[in-house]
């Protein structure tokens, strides 16, 4: 197994002088932390965190390995993901870089080439790129439209099964809202329940917009869906649907959870308007993920010209009125984003360049582990709990500048107590 250093081959060992951020524990009362991080002993048995300890006072007679500070966390979550169109950059390129290039290029390859087989063996390569690096929870949108969703979500549910105990995914119907009133529509609604899936969609300012997003909540609350949501993804300052969504929330007494992604048009917004519609956001409780390396490769990209903005929403201002706030991978190696590799460490280090989610550090840690996590409902899978699994990404870098400077390619994953065979 490649990494740092070795595991012990026991039943219960400890990890010994571990730095872990404090956002990460389920229980950090007992520890100080500093700029966000403790120190901690993690004895583990049986595959599971039998106690986490301060630095130490670990049980001298169990079998040990030193950390020497290295940091510790939980597995990751990856909560806006697509699996079904990554890696076609090579058949499929994007020849602008452009958000409309993407559109038509994936257009092109879906109609061409996303055969059931085509879909399976992507989305394979996809998760297994993920698990190396450490995730065990992701949700992934799947292009809905007929008939591709029948063959994705029937690829997807055996793919869930295939990986069921190593990365549990959800999955999101991708399709424009401007369908919501056609019999596809109640067809897809019948497919997602009997997938467990979401609603998803993509909301355009429409003249009818909030009939149609009435419609979607009635389908969703009736057949007990969830809703994600992919929104004002433009720097376009008259596209601003979110604060209609929040609207059609309340409106509809929706009990559900419901998740927006991208919110890009939001940072372009004067403060008077940016201020109402978070307010709303915050209101109807819905949770936000920012893209941040789609969305500063997409947005505000003219030929022969240098971006004016960073592409992505006002993360810290819907972080401080209480909105539930996440990063993600997005796209990978596809006509909207010609890079990535599902890392979720490649996502923070990159977020807090872009998001300058830095100064302090101290709770950066959640927003690819507990928030993302309790986002999807998954709560325990972003801290690391005593009596919980052993599933864990264990670093060598000891703080934040080592962690955000380096790709941390010798990281250890750990499922159950034990290294995996990256």
């Amino acid at each position: 197994m490649p990494g740092f250093m070795t595991l012990p081959e026991a039943p219960s060992y400890a990890l010994l002088r571990a730095t872990i951020p404090a956002v990460c524990l389920a229980d950090a009362s007992s520890f100080e932390a500093m700029e966000g991080l403790v120190s901690a002993d993690i004895v583990i048995a049986d595959g599971k965190v039998d106690v986490i300890l301060p630095a130490g006072t670990a049980p001298a007679a169990l079998p040990a390995a030193d950390m020497r500070g290295g940091m510790v966390w939980p597995t990751f979550t990856d909560m806006h993901t697509h699996i079904d169109k990554g890696h076609i950059w090579e058949r499929r390129r994007n020849p602008d870089g452009t958000f409309m290039g993407a559109l038509e290029n994936v257009m092109a390859d879906r109609q061409a080439n996303w055969s059931a087989d085509d879909v399976a063996a992507r989305m394979e390569f996809s998760l297994k790129s993920a698990y190396a690096h450490g995730t065990s929870l992701l949700r992934t949108h799947l292009d809905s439209l007929p008939p591709q969703h029948e063959i994705s979500f029937e690829v997807f549910a055996d793919t869930r099964e295939k990986w069921a105990g190593r990365i549990e995914l959800q999955a999101v119907a991708l399709f424009s809202i401007d369908m919501i009133f056609e019999p596809f529509f109640d067809d897809l609604t019948r497919l997602l329940k009997r997938h467990n899936g979401l609603i998803g969609g993509v909301t355009q300012m429409l003249p009818d917009l909030d009939a149609r997003l009435d419609r979607m909540f009635r389908a969703a609350a009736d057949n007990g869906l969830d809703i994600d949501l992919h929104v004002d993804e433009t720097e376009e300052r008259e596209v601003l649907t979110l604060g209609r969504i929040a609207e059609a929330k309340l409106r509809n007494g929706f009990e559900g959870a419901v998740t927006v992604g991208h919110c890009c048009s939001l940072a372009r917004q004067d403060e008077d308007t940016a201020k109402r519609t978070i307010d709303a956001v915050a209101q109807a409780g819905l949770s936000v993920v920012s893209l941040p390396m789609c969305n500063m490769y997409l947005q505000d990209r003219h030929e022969g010209r240098t971006p004016r903005w960073r592409g992505v929403t006002l993360f810290k201002e819907l972080t401080a009125a209480g909105v539930k706030t996440a990063v993600s991978s997005d796209n990978t190696r596809d006509p909207f984003y010609a890079y990535g590799d599902l890392d979720p460490v490649e996502v923070i280090r990159e977020a807090v360049r872009i998001l300058q989610l830095d100064h302090p550090l101290d709770e950066t840690a959640r927003i690819i582990t507990r928030t993302p996590a309790e986002i999807l409902g998954r709560g325990e899978r972003g801290v690391i709990a005593e009596g919980g699994p052993a599933d864990l990404v264990l670093f060598s870098a000891r703080r934040w500048s080592e962690f955000l400077s380096r790709p941390q390619a010798d990281r250890i994953v750990m499922r159950n107590g034990m290294g995996i065979d990256r």
